[in-house]
């Protein structure tokens, strides 16, 4: 039987042109959010099971690759339940690891501590346009700070990364996890339905709000709490300002510091910005991750006409390893959909050592072969990147091919 020489399904083999964009963006990305404070870390790309499995991770628990026991552990004729075959799994997102990472190292960490860390995930999903089975996260967080100076922080640092990257007219949208229960429980769901009703809600820019009703009667939630729930979206869109709209309306409800909390957080981006974007309240916005527990908010880019990253805060995930709670917000930019993107537009690596290259003619002599690279050498030395080839029989489409990779000078050393 043949080997196969394609890559498994929802993986991909990445080509040098691509690479160079992603060694570029990662840079770009790193050197970023070190101006902000944050500090690098890496964690393992498995976890245990159990930590993965918490019921913190929403849809993306269904997606574990996980990870059978090894060795004498593993004795599969005597296993009653997925717990006797498996131990780990492969991280579906970076949170989790981060989390468990603080809680373990706390006591040699800083507080606050801003933390970015950068990795591949894995999640067994339907492979579609920009979404991979593996791909690259990175994710900027800041654990022990309990004010939306973490907000405003993490919201400047990644708006400043993409306005870098030659973005432009894209969207910061954001919602508060309070307000959707809020709007929730004074609509007249049951709390132990939030959930559902949050599901539902989250398929609003795909089916509208005519959909969100539809589905909600579906599911037999009463008609007057569907119209209760429905006018409150569209008094925000009537609005001038949606936040002090929904303060008003569900007073009550939604604890009054949640108002201040979000224009303040708006107000603060709006007038420290680098970038070229908008902040827009979304009270449709919900995220799928169980552990939001306050604001939350996500990139939306009009090329893409999807998210390209998003965050929250979550203030309760660090108790669930400790016993305390310690406040956390983090922000992950969907690297593979901006790489996508710059694929898609041409991207050209900006770079700032010329580039040359060598062609050597074969049958050149020893001697005059290190004669080359010994100038190859001094070139490097003096901060020119140097490509040392033989020259091909057909010399001009090298020539070309090279010119295509940003070889604008090329110069050619002959046999004697």
């Amino acid at each position: 039987m043949a080997l196969s020489k394609k890559p498994v399904n929802g993986m991909k083999d990445i080509l040098p042109e691509e690479m160079q964009i992603r060694d570029y963006v990662q840079q770009v990305i790193k050197e970023t959010y070190r101006s902000f404070g944050f500090t690098p870390i890496e964690t393992p790309c498995m976890e245990n099971i159990a930590n993965l499995s918490n019921k913190q991770g929403g849809e993306n628990e269904k997606l574990i690759f996980k990870v059978m026991k090894r060795g004498e552990k593993l004795k599969i004729g005597e296993a009653k339940e997925e717990a006797d075959l498996v131990d780990f799994g492969m991280r579906y997102d970076l949170t989790v690891p981060l989390v468990r990472f603080y809680a373990n190292n706390a006591n040699d960490l800083p507080s606050p501590f801003k933390a970015l860390q950068m990795g591949s995930v894995w999640r067994a999903d339907r492979p579609q346009r920009g979404r991979y089975r593996q791909f690259m996260q990175c994710d900027i967080d800041i654990i022990g700070e309990p004010s939306n100076l973490a907000e405003i922080e993490l919201i400047l640092a990644t708006t400043t990364t993409i306005g870098k990257l030659g973005f432009k007219n894209f969207e910061i949208r954001i919602n508060e996890r309070r307000i959707l229960k809020a709007m929730a429980a004074y609509s007249g769901f049951p709390e132990e339905e939030f959930d559902t009703v949050f599901i539902i809600l989250d398929k609003m820019d795909k089916i509208g709000l005519d959909g969100v009703a539809e589905e909600l009667e579906k599911e037999g939630y009463a008609k007057a709490s569907v119209d209760k729930y429905l006018a409150l979206f569209k008094g925000v869109e009537n609005a001038d300002n949606g936040i002090k709209y929904l303060a008003e309306e569900l007073k009550g409800f939604l604890e009054p510091e949640v108002e201040q909390n979000l224009l303040e957080i708006i107000g603060s981006v709006e007038a420290s910005k680098t970038a070229d974007f908008k902040m827009v309240f979304d009270p449709t916005l919900v995220r799928g991750m169980s552990y939001y527990t306050g604001t939350i908010f996500e990139i939306a880019m009009p090329e893409l006409g999807a998210a390209c990253g998003g965050g929250g805060r979550y203030d309760k995930m660090v108790g669930k390893f400790t016993g305390n709670d310690v406040p956390a917000c983090g922000f992950s930019i969907g690297f593979e959909r901006i790489i996508l993107l710059l694929m898609e537009s041409g991207f050209i690596v900006p770079t700032q050592r010329p580039k040359v290259a060598y062609l050597i003619e074969k049958g050149c002599s020893a001697e005059k072969q290190s004669e080359v690279i010994a100038k190859a050498q001094e070139e490097r030395a003096a901060g020119k990147q140097v490509l040392v080839v033989r020259m091909n029989k057909n010399k001009k489409f090298q020539k070309e091919k090279l010119n295509g990779e940003g070889y604008k000078e090329i110069i050619e050393f002959f046999k004697d």
